[in-house]
């Protein structure tokens, strides 16, 4: 195994449990290969563990493990039944869930989402890219797959010299599949579909929104219907939007599949949609407000702070008093706080007073560890209008 040493303020930073190294903190990476898992060191010699090694990304090196263990295929086949037996404890009737949540699993710079018999990874740093063979071998031995599918396409790859493909690399899929959550029937496009198929890390977010919903509803955001048809059994009717003509022809599907009847979907962009409602006094009584990532980097905050504060005003005016809000941020690095912040703002804007009933993040499946703030980027806030 290769070796490389980093400076005193990496190995402070990997001694508070986090298990990144940055290309500027490296001491000595010389003739290291591109993904290679290599031991770490710090400046005097003394053994920080074992990581893989990324030759272009500014996260350079990834800890695998604080000890010295073989890295190979059984490495990463305990590593998996490790994950699933927590899953195990923690999902309840869903055949749907994420397997592998990256650093919060031990395998950084890996995602495994199960639906059903069905698995989709994405392998983001070249080190996991160069194990993959070893964490398909894992996936068939353990769970016997129909197939499996590895969606990386995700845009984190260009920064780790990596193509994006999508391909199925074990058994067959011709054809979107079908699953179960919270007693409702999906469907889940792994080969095109937003994300590895379904946006799972909701899943606990849907009951919990139930809980409070009522009245007329408007699901902005709407995807494949996740929100929407969770609510259609406690409310009176929900008016579903969405960009997407693609993931509205699911919903439409799912809709169908459960004979959910008070649920009508529409393709529109949610920002003119959402003020033209306004301009004609249109009223509900809940609202749903779950955007796309609309900051991928810092640099970006203050205007994704912008578009979340008038998203969320633009709500305001529509609710009734006593009516529910529910606003969320899948953006890393929009924090609760400027969430809060932005929700507040448009308050102001609108005269509008909030109570908070919970503040909830991603499902359980998305375990989130506490040294490492990055494995946690769902919120969920949920208000009763004042």
């Amino acid at each position: 195994m290769q070796s490389v040493r980093v400076n005193r303020k990496a190995a402070a930073r990997l001694a508070t449990g986090h298990p990144w190294v940055y290309s500027s903190d490296l001491i000595d990476a010389r003739n290291l290969e591109p993904g290679a898992v290599t031991a770490v060191t710090d400046p005097s010699g003394r053994s920080l563990g074992v990581a893989h090694y990324s030759a272009s990304s500014l996260i350079a090196l990834r800890l695998l493990d604080r000890g010295r263990p073989a890295v190979d295929a059984s490495f990463f086949r305990k590593r998996i039944e490790a994950a699933a037996e927590l899953r195990r404890r923690r999902v309840r009737d869903s055949d749907a869930y994420r397997l592998v949540h990256a650093e919060a699993d031990q395998l950084p710079g890996l995602i495994i989402d199960r639906y059903g018999g069905h698995f989709v990874l994405q392998a983001l740093t070249q080190g996991m890219n160069a194990v993959q063979p070893w964490v398909v071998e894992a996936l068939a031995g353990i769970f016997q797959p129909s197939s499996i599918v590895a969606r990386n396409d995700a845009a984190v790859r260009e920064k780790e010299d990596l193509p994006r493909t999508v391909e199925v690399i074990h058994g067959a899929l011709d054809a979107p599949v079908e699953l179960s959550m919270n007693g409702l029937r999906w469907r889940a496009d792994l080969l095109h579909g937003q994300k590895t198929g379904v946006f799972l890390d909701q899943r606990e977010n849907y009951l919990a929104v139930r809980a409070y919903a009522q009245g007329r509803a408007l699901d902005c955001f709407t995807c494949t219907g996740g929100f929407a048809l969770h609510l259609a059994s406690v409310c009176e009717s929900v008016e579903a939007i969405d960009s997407s003509a693609s993931a509205l022809a699911t919903a439409h599907w799912n809709r169908q599949a459960n004979g959910v009847a008070n649920v009508t979907f529409r393709e529109a962009d949610l920002f003119q949609i959402l003020a033209a409602f306004s301009s004609s006094r249109r009223s509900y009584d809940t609202v749903i407000l779950d955007p796309p990532a609309l900051t991928k980097s810092r640099a970006t905050l203050d205007s994704a702070a912008h578009a979340y504060r008038e998203l969320n005003a633009r709500a305001l005016r529509l609710l009734s008093s006593g009516g529910i809000l529910v606003s969320c941020s899948c953006s890393h690095h929009m924090s609760e706080a400027a969430l809060l912040a932005a929700i507040a703002a448009a308050c102001q804007e609108t005269n509008r007073s909030l109570r908070v009933l919970e503040r909830r993040g991603q499902s359980q499946d998305h375990p989130v560890l506490l040294a490492v703030p990055e494995t946690g980027y769902l919120k969920c806030l949920i208000f009763e209008v004042q």
